[in-house]
């Protein structure tokens, strides 16, 4: 079979390192009945190794010369491929079937120009999924896994951590692909926070109050959340009006979205 060829629109860099596949793979530790989704298999480097562990695998993939390989390297018996964009995919559709509907574990090496989207639209499957663990660019796990008062922290650090728990695992160097990228990946275990600290009265809102605290970075919350909480509302929450956006915990956006919805 000739050589595919990386095509720059999907983001593609294909992970050729064994060593590293090695240890993701000890990372997830896939028992043989788990559901288990893999975005983007690209030319199966993961996928392989996943199936000497698995009965059955679920993959997502978009290029359709890659798709035409998966089929002809694995039965569909063992490979379910399901054809189309990640962005788009329906999750909760994989495993409903099931008299009892599995939680699902979802992989990947995702690509750098639709990881942020990816994420949020994940999000939205949290209830679902038992675990996730993506390779991602380092720049973008730092901001996902990012502490309050973090040059790191922004909207995503936010949003993620009210919804996972989350840890940064281990890096993976750009010589680790073909082709190698410019910047260094690392690993990202996502876990679903129990539905009963998921606090929020308006999860709508919440993400509303991020996104405007977030709007400008350099200024303080009684400027950006001007319109939405005042100065003095914001401190008998014990939240200082002078502070930005990145030094406030995700509890205290939780305060801030919960007192607005009194």
């Amino acid at each position: 079979m000739s050589r595919h060829i990386a095509r720059r629109r999907f983001g593609q860099n294909f992970l050729v390192s064994s060593g590293i596949v090695a240890s993701i793979v000890d990372a997830i530790a896939p028992r043989p009945d788990d559901t288990l989704i893999e975005i983007g298999p690209g030319l199966g480097a993961l996928t392989a190794p996943l199936l000497e562990k698995l009965d059955h695998l679920h993959v997502v993939e978009i290029d359709r010369d890659l798709i035409a390989r998966l089929r002809k390297r694995f039965p569909p018996q063992r490979l379910t491929i399901h054809e189309g964009d990640a962005l788009k995919f329906d999750f909760a559709s994989v495993g409903k079937d099931s008299p009892e509907t599995p939680a699902l574990r979802i992989i990947g090496n995702l690509p750098y120009n639709i990881s942020t989207p990816l994420l949020f639209h994940l999000a939205d499957y949290a209830g679902r999924v038992r675990d996730m663990h993506f390779m991602l660019q380092r720049e973008v796990v730092e901001r996902m896994v990012a502490a309050p008062g973090s040059a790191a922290r922004g909207r995503l650090s936010v949003m993620l951590q009210y919804r996972f728990d989350m840890e940064q695992l281990f890096l993976v160097p750009p010589e680790a692909f073909d082709p190698a990228p410019k910047v260094e990946s690392a690993i990202v275990r996502m876990l679903p926070r129990p539905v009963g600290k998921l606090d929020v009265r308006d999860e709508k809102l919440f993400g509303e109050v991020v996104l405007a605290a977030f709007g400008q970075r350099r200024k303080m919350l009684r400027n950006t959340l001007r319109g939405l909480i005042g100065e003095s509302e914001l401190a008998a929450l014990g939240i200082v009006p002078t502070a930005r956006a990145e030094e406030l915990a995700v509890a205290d956006y939780v305060r801030i979205v919960n007192a607005l919805t009194r």
